[in-house]
Order: C-alpha cells, then sequence, then structure tokens
C-alpha cells in the first residue's frame, strides 16, 4: 500500500516539471477548471528529482463520478513561473489528493509540462527509464487538452535506447482513460500500457521527428481491453505498437504517419510468449486489418518474422511464434517500395489461415510492386 503510493506521488510530481524520471525537473502551466474529481492542472513549473514519498491508494468504485473537491497546486505554492523549484507543492497538493474520500481522481493537464534539456537531472538509477508513471491505480481520468514536451532531442543525439525514459508510463492500471493531452519529442515511447486492463485512449496528438528512434506513439504490453480511437500520431517509429501478452486490443480511426504503423509484434526477449519475430515462442491470432487507406507507404501490408533489430546480421532461428487467423480487408492506396505485399513467415512455423480481401494496392508515382509468399 505504501509502496503503491509512492508512486501515484511520483507520476504526479513528474508530470508537472521538467526533471528525472518520476522526479526531475518540471515547467508547466495551471489552470482551474471544473472537471470530475480531485484533479491537477498545470501551468509553468520547475522541479528538482524527488525521492520516496508516502502513499495512499485510491481504488474500488466504477469508472469517475462527480468531484468532491479540486486539489490545484497554485493553492499550495507553486510558483509556475519556469524557473521556481516547484516540488513542495506538488506533494502537498498529491498528499492531499490521495487523502480524498474520492473513489477516483482526475488528472487535468492544461499548458505545457516540459522535461529537463539537462541529463544531469536526470537520476542514474532504474527510476529514470520513465519520466511520469501511475502505478497500480484504479478509476483513473487524465485529460485536460495540455502538452507533455519530452524534450527528447538530448537523448536522440545519442541514441541510447535502454537508458532512454518512457514519457507517459500506466503500469498495472485498471478502469483506465486517458483523453485529449498532446504528447511531443518522448525521450523514448511517449506513451505506455503495461498490465492494465479496461483502458480508453482517445483525442490524443504524438508527435515527434521521422528521423527520432524508438519514439512509439502508444505501446501496448500485456494489456487486456483495451481502445485507442480518434488519435493522429505521426513519430519516428510504430505509431502503435502491440506485444507480448496483450489481448482483445482495439484501435480504430487512427492518422498514423509518419512513422512505421500499427505493429505486432517486435518482442519476445527470452522467449516470452506472443513474440512476432522469428526466435520467439507462443502465438499471434485472431487479428484484423481493415478499412484502412495508405498513401506512399513502405511495404503496407507485411509479416516478416526475420526481423533484426540490429546493426549486424541476426542469426537465423529456428523456432517461431505461430502466427494464424489474419485478416486484410479493404486496403487501399499506393505503396513506396516495390513490395506492396510481404509475407514473410518462418521456416519452422509456417503462418496459416492470412485472408486478403478487397485490397487495392498501386505503386506510388506508377512504379511497378510485387507481392512476396514465404512459408
Amino acid at each position: 500500500m505504501g509502496h503503491l503510493q509512492n508512486k501515484l506521488l511520483l507520476i504526479t510530481l513528474l508530470i508537472f516539471f521538467s526533471f528525472h524520471n518520476l522526479f526531475s525537473r518540471c515547467y508547466s502551466t495551471l489552470e482551474e477548471s471544473s472537471i470530475n474529481n480531485p484533479y491537477y492542472d498545470t501551468a509553468n513549473y520547475r522541479m528538482d528529482y524527488y525521492d520516496s514519498l508516502p502513499y495512499q491508494e485510491l481504488s474500488s468504485g466504477a469508472g469517475p463520478t462527480s468531484p468532491e473537491r479540486a486539489f490545484n497546486v497554485d493553492d499550495y505554492g507553486a510558483r509556475a513561473d519556469g524557473t521556481t523549484d516547484d516540488r513542495d507543492a506538488f506533494l502537498k497538493a498529491w498528499n492531499a489528493t490521495c487523502s480524498s474520500s474520492s473513489d477516483s481522481a482526475a488528472f487535468v493537464i492544461r499548458g505545457t509540462l516540459e522535461a529537463s534539456k539537462d541529463r544531469s537531472d536526470w537520476p542514474t538509477d532504474e527510476i529514470r527509464t520513465h519520466w511520469i508513471k501511475f502505478e497500480s491505480v484504479k478509476n483513473l481520468l487524465v485529460q485536460g487538452g495540455g502538452t507533455l514536451d519530452g524534450n527528447g532531442d538530448i537523448w536522440w543525439q545519442n541514441s541510447c535506447k535502454i537508458d532512454e525514459s518512457l514519457a507517459l508510463y500506466f503500469y498495472g492500471c485498471q478502469n483506465l482513460r486517458v483523453e485529449n493531452i498532446n504528447l511531443r519529442d518522448s525521450q523514448q515511447i511517449h506513451m505506455t500500457f503495461g498490465y492494465c486492463a479496461d483502458v480508453e485512449a482517445s483525442e490524443l496528438t504524438i508527435t515527434a521527428p521521422e528521423w527520432s528512434p524508438n519514439t512509439d506513439g502508444i505501446h501496448v504490453a500485456s494489456t487486456t481491453n483495451a481502445h485507442i480511437h480518434d488519435c493522429s500520431i505521426g513519430t519516428g517509429d510504430d505509431c502503435i505498437s502491440i506485444v507480448n501478452g496483450s489481448r482483445n486490443i482495439k484501435a480504430t480511426n487512427i492518422v498514423c504517419g509518419p512513422g512505421h504503423g500499427i505493429s505486432i509484434g517486435s518482442l519476445g526477449a527470452n522467449h516470452s510468449t506472443d513474440h512476432v519475430s522469428d526466435g520467439g515462442q507462443g502465438h499471434a491470432k485472431n487479428i484484423i486489418f481493415k478499412n484502412i487507406n495508405v498513401h506512399n507507404v513502405s511495404n503496407p501490408i507485411i509479416i516478416n518474422q526475420d526481423y533484426c533489430d540490429s546493426m549486424i546480421p541476426c542469426h537465423e532461428q529456428k523456432s517461431a511464434v505461430a502466427v494464424s487467423g489474419i485478416l486484410y480487408k479493404n486496403i487501399k492506396g499506393t505503396s513506396a517500395t516495390e513490395f506492396a505485399l510481404k509475407l514473410n513467415c518462418s521456416k519452422s512455423v509456417p503462418c496459416h489461415d492470412v485472408v486478403l480481401q478487397d485490397i487495392s494496392l498501386e505503386g506510388e508515382g506508377g512504379i511497378p510492386i510485387h507481392s512476396l509468399c514465404r512459408n
């Protein structure tokens, strides 16, 4: 219980500053707003890294209810001038929120929350891997129209993907809604749902330069019952990536690009279940891609179990995930590459029950295109 509260507090603080993971410096803006439940609103705050914090669990109930009270960090001494360290104000406001009798909470972000551009501001331990993290929170609403700016360019220059932070991370949360916020230039992945259940993410705008490494828009791992809809995502990696342990995930009305599309797989380190590249174990099944328009896209339709995310050639593996029950339907547009359709399946575990219906693809600018099917 105490451990959980620490996580929640850390998350809240992080969101309001430009700091190390979970606690560093932050610049943002805070406004008052009438929205469901206790909440935070941001406004040009600076906060430095802060250690562990006391916590009280917010749980039970089903979904946001009417607000009992709003907790505004300005009322706890925040200056919101982009220079002052406002961490104490955030701690006090979050502690007050956790003391509320409400069974749900709304976290309202307005203005811009900016991560520190000084790498020395970030801790060197495991906390560095997350900028803003909500852990084991039930009935949480995150919204407000504000922006989380990760200032990722200071990390992209070195491209140390293991050490870079994930901008907004929800871990073990249940009955979660994230809507109407903007994320830009994350250090690595912009938003992650890990081990969550009953998630809705909508009206999100996520942007990063096309060349920025590993800046996935939304990453879904070991999560069940999630609906991502009405989002605009353009980054240097996957717009949406769905990896091992995830079930019943729906993505609708997504504008994607630049980026690597909506991807399933690229996991399975240590042979975890649902790895979709050669060498993994488990399965990827009952997947539907339909009603998609593509324009000047490289490999619009692709299954690749010979994927290699390395600068040096990868060794061919002898096992692979079982890929089955895949439907591609009503996909139209243009391909930027010779192979508009590429099904490169495993030699040891060939794909089966892959169905293509109403596919209409042409080469961009009239270039000739082909299809490739292996195993």
